[in-house]
């Protein structure tokens, strides 16, 4: 039977702030950590994770501090080679972060499930809370702007957001599941909160949604589900929401993403910068509870966390 009491749906750099500080703020031994994969891709032959990987350097303690993805300490020669060779160079891989996806990509070669892999990386690497991918199955993001699809990587990456967003898809999640610690997760006595980071909610936590079922058991599990705003004060803190919203015609705010999540989310958690619209989000028939969720720090990481948690068990 699953030990764990929280379980966390994240993407990258916000949610794995947020997972950081819930391990600190809980026994991590009963904390999961379920990453978005639609994000994952196959580069220059390799299975690349960013949302994985980012989770699991961040939790042990290898992420770079100033970009938030990849390892620190990193050097290049690797991409500073393949580039006098004329190959692709959009995406950046770092020479240590290149062995992780080498190994990932032999032990999928092996028929290793990237749930097994993922744990088993965790565990090397000294992480004291699990890491589980949303499905072992493939689900790809796929970006619909004016000019046509493009593939999640070519658009957040090569073309660095540029192209105006009209939508998205998420390939091959119809006929995903879910992945098995996710599963029992969801279907475990034992759990006592789901939360939502504050990670993008089209490209990072809508993947997890597409996955037919998972909607279904967080609306029907007894824990409650608990939802922060990646949106402060109007702006995101990190990364392309505020301009998806705005290109898909939806105010920037706080309020905007609890009514994304209506009807699946018991509470909702704004920073004091918006404040002025908890009655508002109230009304859509969660509990709101303001904090200050902006993370520059370890401890501002913690904070957060513990008031997740005990918002969690006032609504429990």
């Amino acid at each position: 039977m699953s030990s764990t009491t929280c379980l966390a749906l994240s993407g990258g750099v916000g949610g794995a702030k947020l997972a950081l500080g819930l391990s600190h703020a809980m026994d991590p031994a009963k904390l999961l950590i379920v990453a978005n994969t639609g994000d994952d891709f196959d580069h220059l032959g390799l299975r690349i994770c960013p949302d994985i990987d980012t989770v699991t350097y961040t939790l042990s303690g290898l992420a770079n501090p100033s970009t938030g993805w990849g390892r620190k300490d990193e050097s290049w020669s690797f991409m500073e080679t393949l580039e006098s060779l004329g190959g692709e160079t959009w995406f950046r891989l770092g020479d240590r972060d290149l062995a992780l996806h080498v190994e990932r990509t032999r032990r999928l070669g092996d028929g290793e499930s990237l749930s097994a892999i993922t744990d088993a990386i965790a565990t090397r690497l000294a992480i004291s809370c699990r890491i589980a991918p949303m499905s072992d199955d493939p689900v790809r993001t796929i970006v619909e702007t004016p000019n046509g699809p493009l593939a999640f990587q070519h658009y957040f990456v090569r073309d660095q957001c540029r192209p105006a967003v009209t939508g998205f898809r998420f390939d091959g999640a119809d006929s995903a599941r879910p992945g098995p610690t996710l599963k029992a997760a969801l279907t475990s006595a034992a759990l006592k909160m789901v939360v939502i980071c504050p990670s993008n909610p089209f490209i990072s936590i809508d993947p997890i949604l597409a996955i037919p079922t998972v909607r279904e058991m967080l609306t029907d599990c007894p824990a409650p589900v608990i939802a922060v705003s990646p949106i402060v004060g109007g702006r995101a803190i990190k990364g392309p929401t505020a301009k998806m919203l705005a290109e898909l015609r939806r105010p920037s705010s706080a309020l905007a993403i609890a009514e994304h999540y209506r009807g699946l989310i018991d509470g909702f958690i704004i920073d004091t910068a918006d404040a002025g619209s908890a009655d508002a989000i109230s009304e859509l028939g969660s509990q709101v509870r303001i904090t200050n969720t902006v993370m520059k720090s370890i401890q501002d990481r913690v904070s957060l966390a513990r008031d997740v948690v005990a918002f969690a068990q006032e609504l429990h």
